[in-house]
């Protein structure tokens, strides 16, 4: 009725002016931010013991879409739900509705994001998620932890492998760096396989060319084949920063161990390897410190990730960039 549509519009006056009071508050978190030079430290705020959450379904949608046009990253929301817990409620809602939107979908790549779940995960840490998606979330062998919170860096004492499984390259052009830090590392491509267990390969010894594999073990991977593999029988291609040169196999009949490639070059702790992944033209292209190697390996089709190995102590970072423009 009429006092009930009254009631409902004074209730969005006053959420609006409550909004436009904290644009100026989030306009100072910013300024913060900057200062902090994109750090992810927690800010000091002053939240009430006791304050109620907003009731969405009194909010006009317009109010969503303004905040979502508004506060774009997860870093900005959560700052917003720290500056007054009434916000908690929104903050999930804008979230949610940023991801389901696929604003942070990358062209050419099919990402796995971990899945919301009530009381477990956040739609916030979802959407946190989506904005670096590119990460070593399976870890092959005895000798290899994380050494960061985000998994993009992982540190081996043995021979080890991490996939980054979850970021699977199926179509356009993809550029990643890997930072060495420490070891001689392999770091290349390999097909996605979506059902690898890795308690079965939870071994001492293990990396995608393993001489004390047999031919069936090395078979196994064919067993986890997909569709989105096409008909390309380069399966993994790596590049050994020791000394630049890259080994490859189908895991049938080929198995190249560290061959000679135009431009190759070995690489030292400090230094960054860049690789660009051209599925249109089934290249993979080698950088060093910004500077083009050359190709590496053509002839590819099919569906790719990253991943990186090593035979000993080693800590690798990955990170996906915009390619040299040289």
């Amino acid at each position: 009725d009429e006092s009930e549509t009254h009631a409902l519009r004074s209730e969005n006056a006053r959420l609006r002016e409550q909004l436009l009071r904290s644009d100026a508050e989030v306009a100072r978190l910013r300024q913060q931010l900057q200062r902090l030079q994109g750090g992810h430290e927690a800010l000091p705020v002053v939240v009430p013991a006791s304050t109620p959450t907003v009731d969405l379904s009194r909010i006009d949608t317009s109010l969503v879409t303004h905040i979502v046009s508004f506060l774009g990253t997860s870093l900005e929301l959560r700052n917003l739900a720290l500056t007054c817990r009434a916000f908690l409620s929104l903050v999930e809602e804008v979230a949610r509705r940023v991801v389901c939107s696929g604003r942070n979908d990358v062209e050419g790549a099919r990402i796995t994001l971990s899945p919301y779940v009530r009381g477990t995960t956040t739609w916030l840490s979802v959407l946190r998620e989506s904005e670096d998606p590119l990460k070593f979330d399976v870890l092959l062998g005895s000798y290899i932890e994380h050494a960061n919170e985000r998994k993009t860096s992982v540190r081996t004492r043995g021979a080890s492998t991490a996939v980054a499984s979850s970021y699977v390259m199926e179509s356009g052009i993809h550029y990643v760096e890997f930072q060495i830090t420490e070891g001689n590392p392999l770091v290349g491509i390999v097909r996605p396989m979506p059902n690898v267990d890795p308690n079965r390969y939870d071994n001492p010894v293990f990396n995608f060319f393993n001489l004390f594999f047999t031919r069936n073990s090395l078979r196994d991977f064919l067993a986890l084949r997909t569709d989105k593999w096409d008909t390309g029988n380069v399966h993994v291609c790596g590049y050994y920063c020791k000394d630049g040169k890259r080994s490859w196999t189908n895991w049938d009949s080929t198995i190249e161990y560290f061959e000679f490639w135009e431009g190759m070059e070995g690489c030292d702790p400090g230094d960054t390897i860049g690789m660009l992944l051209n599925l249109d033209e089934g290249t993979l292209t080698v950088y060093k410190n910004n500077r083009r190697l050359g190709v590496m390996k053509d002839g590819l089709s099919g569906s790719y990730c990253w991943y990186a190995s090593s035979y000993g102590e080693a800590t690798i970072t990955i990170e996906r960039c915009d390619p040299p423009l040289a």
